[in-house]
């Protein structure tokens, strides 16, 4: 039990009574959105104000992928922007908020699977920051990334997650951040302004996905790639699709699903999001 303590030390002071906090699959789509007045931000600012305010808040993004897996456990992360080509407004942004290494501890001792590594050079990035600051832009709560080890196969990610459970009952908000369908090259550029444009195949791979979502087929959602002959244009790489099997392995037999930003983009992005819980 003497690993546990610092868990324990965490959330000493919460009731029983306690919620058990939703979990969240969020389509981050451009980096632009962190600082965009629009239909994306303002669900995500509306999302801050609903869910019951967390303790803290947990994000599995796209973003950070990895050797082994790492959570952040600096007391004040920074702001990464990790990305090139945009305006030097969102290059100015700074997203304050702190840290939580008796938090990063915790979670790391929750995690049997895998020895999980405790990190002090990552810090926020875009994955992270630009949903989050839409969702409580006072920076007041505590927020921790969690890394994707990018040498693991879907299973490992699923299981993974579901070590993480006991966290939605100690107020911690998870969040995993990346983009169902996500092909870059693939982008129709003529079309990026044109209200929920997709491709073909896109919308198809969307209604896919959302159908298993709502069935709580996991085990079909694991097993990607024979989803459909689509599959691989909607997915040519996992990362921004990893994150969604860590929402889906925080789910439990009760919780109920729902979707928001259900949106295309471009062509062969979707925002398309989920909330459990």
């Amino acid at each position: 039990m003497a690993s546990l303590q610092p868990f324990y030390n965490w959330t000493k002071e919460l009731s029983e009574e306690d919620i058990k906090h939703p979990v969240l699959f969020v389509g981050h789509g451009s980096p632009m959105n962190g600082i965009e007045d629009n239909e994306f931000s303002q669900t995500w600012a509306k999302m801050g104000e609903t869910i019951q305010k967390p303790k803290a808040v947990l994000v599995i993004s796209a973003h950070w992928l990895t050797k082994g897996t790492h959570i952040t456990a600096m007391e004040n992360p920074k702001t990464i922007h990790d990305f090139g080509g945009f305006p030097q407004e969102l290059f100015d942004v700074q997203y304050p908020a702190k840290g939580n290494p008796e938090l990063a501890q915790a979670t790391k001792n929750l995690i049997h699977t895998t020895n999980v590594g405790l990190d002090h050079d990552w810090g926020l990035d875009h994955g992270t920051w630009t949903v989050v600051r839409h969702m409580y832009p006072n920076a007041d709560i505590p927020v921790l990334q969690l890394s994707i080890d990018y040498n693991k196969p879907p299973q490992y990610h699923y299981d993974l997650a579901k070590q993480l459970a006991s966290l939605r009952k100690k107020g911690v908000l998870i969040i995993g951040s990346g983009n169902m369908v996500h092909n870059l090259r693939m982008i129709a550029w003529n079309k990026i302004n044109e209200p929920n444009y997709g491709f073909d195949w896109a919308i198809e791979m969307d209604a896919i996905f959302k159908e298993k979502i709502s069935d709580k087929d996991h085990k079909s959602l694991i097993n990607y790639e024979t989803l459909n002959k689509a599959s691989k244009l909607a997915i040519p790489t996992p990362d921004h699709y990893f994150p969604l099997l860590y929402t889906l392995g925080l789910q439990d037999e009760k919780d109920e699903t729902s979707f928001f930003n259900d949106k295309m983009v471009g062509g062969s992005l979707n925002m398309t999001s989920v909330k459990i819980g």
